[in-house]
């Protein structure tokens, strides 16, 4: 069935308005996933704040143009897919590439991020980035540690100087045998 025009500008025009909103995308191919996975493979990425949308290659390549992003032509190739990454880059990529893992029919062929376009091998290593929370605990361990170890260096002469006090203390009250 024909999408008339008046529709392919609005969905231009929706996609328009997720690319300028998400922080990252994905491209993926999708051939020979059933109806049920890409259902299931959309709850996931919506519960991860994001849409999983299949787009023509005609589409895309116009709101991509509109949005004034610069993509590799071969993102555009075969069956698209983009998924959009509106809260969490880090958790939609580990998603998305964990689900092309354990699936043989999803392929990701690259993505968009900071508004310039990342192969599928930064993809892969930016799935394997820890959580935004445990980078942030990394983060403020390694900036606390000098702190920490200032503050500890710093006590130590006292702390050794309450220790000769204390033995002192026990020293006279220790009873004498007579």
């Amino acid at each position: 069935m024909a999408i008339s025009r008046q529709r392919k500008e609005e969905l231009v025009a929706h996609y328009v308005d997720w690319l300028n909103r998400s922080q990252a995308l994905l491209l993926t191919q999708y051939t020979g996933l059933t109806m049920k996975q890409i259902d299931e493979l959309r709850g996931k990425v919506r519960e991860a704040g994001g849409e999983f949308h299949i787009v023509k290659n005609t589409l895309g390549k116009v709101a991509f143009e509109q949005a004034g992003l610069e993509f590799p032509e071969q993102f555009l190739d075969g069956s698209t897919a983009i998924v959009f990454a509106f809260r969490d880059v880090t958790e939609m990529v580990k998603l998305v590439t964990e689900y092309a893992r354990t699936s043989e029919f999803i392929k990701i062929k690259g993505g968009i991020l900071d508004r310039r376009p990342v192969s599928p091998a930064d993809i892969k290593m930016l799935a394997e980035l820890p959580p935004l929370p445990v980078m942030r605990a990394q983060l403020l361990g390694t900036i606390m540690a000098p702190a920490s170890k200032l503050a500890r260096t710093l006590a130590e002469p006292a702390r050794q100087l309450a220790a000769v006090f204390q033995s002192y203390v026990d020293k006279d009250a220790t009873p004498t045998a007579a």
